[in-house]
């Protein structure tokens, strides 16, 4: 399969210098996009994998992704450097590993933690960078998922709830921004990543040992599906793609 080229559309990840973000960011710079890489709060790190990128162009923004005033600001900075919008990447979320059976420790403020950023953030994204997107004539929205959505198992309840919703925000988004705005969702199992805080490689190895294709997934495994996304799977919408290994089957 040849790779479909991306010279001269603009990228915008948000979550972009985490391991998922970082290594889409590689994948569509290396098709000729130019991307946009956010981080919550930390500047550099973004700009370290900008300078990381092939080509040019690239551009570094830190932004808090559950302040739509930000995300708004940060789709006029776009507009002003760049003119357009063609993709728009949601790879940013939290989590917390909180024991299904365990309701007293999901408290009420992480539970709107979690559906701030791993939710709300997404949709604010979205709006925030509709008209742009719209204008391109060929928009195309990418969120990352989780199977944890459809299967129940995940760190904790809320955030399979929130990862449940994110598959129905496609769905309803893939209708009603359609037909100038795709949308569609990435949907990963384990990832090889920091992403949990306290899960380790004795974790990775009993999850590889579970799983039908015997490893866990890595951030490059979800970077291919996102740019399957922008460059093959053109006449989809609304959808969820799994990229877990067939985890999802036990």
């Amino acid at each position: 399969m040849t790779a479909q080229s991306l010279e001269g559309k603009v990228c915008v990840i948000f979550g972009g210098s985490g391991g998922i973000g970082s290594a889409t960011a590689r994948r569509l710079a290396a098709l000729g996009a130019r991307i946009v890489v956010t981080s919550h709060a930390d500047l550099q790190k973004a700009q370290g994998v900008v300078d990381s990128l092939p080509g040019s162009g690239h551009l570094a923004a830190a932004v808090s992704i559950t302040d739509s005033s930000a995300l708004s600001d940060l789709a006029v900075k776009v507009q002003t450097e760049y003119g357009r919008t063609d993709v728009l990447v949601n790879t940013a979320g939290i989590t917390q590993a909180v024991p299904h059976a365990n309701l007293d420790a999901l408290t009420d403020e992480l539970i709107d933690q979690i559906f701030a950023v791993n939710w709300r953030a997404q949709f604010a994204a979205i709006r925030a960078f509709r008209a742009l997107l719209e204008s391109s004539g060929d928009g195309l929205v990418i969120n990352v998922s989780s199977i944890s959505g459809t299967t129940g198992q995940g760190s904790n309840i809320a955030y399979c709830a929130a990862k449940a919703g994110l598959d129905v925000m496609a769905a309803s988004l893939g209708r009603a921004l359609a037909p100038r705005i795709r949308v569609l969702n990435v949907s990963p199992g384990a990832v090889d990543t920091t992403f949990v805080p306290g899960r380790g490689a004795d974790f990775n190895d009993k999850v590889a040992a579970t799983t039908p294709l015997r490893r866990i997934g890595t951030p490059d495994d979800v970077a291919s599906a996102i740019e399957a996304c922008a460059t093959h799977l053109t006449f989809s919408t609304g959808v969820t793609i799994v990229v877990d290994g067939g985890r999802r089957l036990n």
